[in-house]
């Protein structure tokens, strides 16, 4: 019986664009294209089997080893930091991590800096960096709007096209890091999966690095 790779791809359009890749690479599951509510999906002939998970869990299935592999973005690894092999860039879902704040923001030193964010250990780790004091606020949603209520000085987040950044009238100040979907594995399942999971990652980096 052939070795099944357990696959966590994330819910969206990344997931949809990551899964293309795949097929391109020859690891194909043509039921995951269906109109259905499933979540898992496999393919015995080519040995895969896919299931779907929200973006921030992908890393979470991956490290704990119900996933062999998985595509997770870099602000997700960076943020949680799971011990996790990251075998590939995939070039896909690229954008910013990057500190926005209203026009005519001026950095006071002398304060604290007050940062609305969902990331908070990319936040944190940034700006200890910079031996920066900062008051960390924790949204889940509509960050935009923090510091134009008032509520933080900058926002950390990410930026893909700086749209909603401007509507809000808000600017970039600083870059943080450039981020991309990552290709990673369970550290344990690579050992005895090395074979296939070697093959797959070489497959797909023949898409995104190109002789």
């Amino acid at each position: 019986m052939k070795t099944m790779v357990n696959i966590a791809l994330p819910k969206g359009r990344l997931g949809e664009q990551v899964y293309a890749m795949f097929e391109a690479a020859g690891y194909e599951c043509p039921s995951i294209r269906e109109k259905n509510r499933k979540l898992i999906f496999e393919n015995e002939e080519k040995g895969v089997r896919y299931f779907w998970v929200k973006p921030s869990d992908v890393a979470i299935y991956v490290e704990r080893g119900a996933a062999d592999i998985g595509v997770a973005g870099k602000d997700i690894l960076m943020e949680y930091g799971p011990d996790v092999y990251e075998l590939l860039d995939l070039k896909c879902g690229v954008c910013k991590m990057m500190v926005a704040a209203p026009e005519g923001f001026h950095d006071d030193s002398d304060r604290t800096l007050r940062v609305a964010t969902k990331f908070v250990n990319i936040a944190r780790n940034y700006y200890a960096g910079k031996s920066r004091d900062i008051d960390i606020i924790k949204l889940n949603g509509s960050i935009e709007i923090a510091p134009i209520l008032g509520l933080s000085d900058v926002i950390v987040d990410i930026v893909e096209t700086g749209t909603t950044l401007r509507e809000n009238n808000l600017k970039v100040y600083e870059d943080i890091f450039p981020i991309s979907a990552r290709l990673i594995a369970n550290k344990a399942n690579f050992r005895f999966k090395s074979a296939e999971i070697e093959r797959l990652t070489n497959q797909l980096k023949a898409q995104v690095e190109p002789e």
